[in-house]
């Protein structure tokens, strides 16, 4: 008999995600599931509105505190799916991820939607 492995979970910002119903991320062996980034504040705040290059900054922060309570780096990501509502303007600034993957880059989509939760 295999046995299960047990998830080990992670709230970013534990009154906003017990609010909303979600955990920011969950490890399972090896593999570390993220939920996704939000430039917001930790009152949930959404911040840098109007402004998309800080706002992929803030994410990318956020996503570098997950990795790290997981004791990983951008090395270790192999899939990373961006959902935007203004290709465009992403397209403009994703020359940021520079900065972020120094060796490779991860496999993924970049998706234009209609609207997210938080606008």
């Amino acid at each position: 008999m295999v046995e299960a492995e047990q998830p080990e979970y992670f709230l970013l910002r534990p009154e906003i995600e017990t609010a909303y119903g979600y955990s920011h991320a969950v490890k399972i062996g090896n593999d570390i599931k993220i939920s996704g980034a939000v430039s917001m504040d930790d009152e949930g705040n959404p911040i840098a509105l109007g402004d998309l290059a800080q706002q992929i900054k803030n994410c990318y922060m956020d996503l570098e505190k997950i990795l790290t309570h997981f004791g990983c780096t951008f090395d270790d990501v192999v899939v990373e799916n961006i959902f935007t509502t203004d290709m465009p303007t992403f397209l403009e600034h994703s020359v940021y991820r520079n900065e972020i993957y120094t060796k490779q880059f991860p496999t993924g989509s970049w998706l234009g939607v209609k609207e997210l939760a938080l606008p």
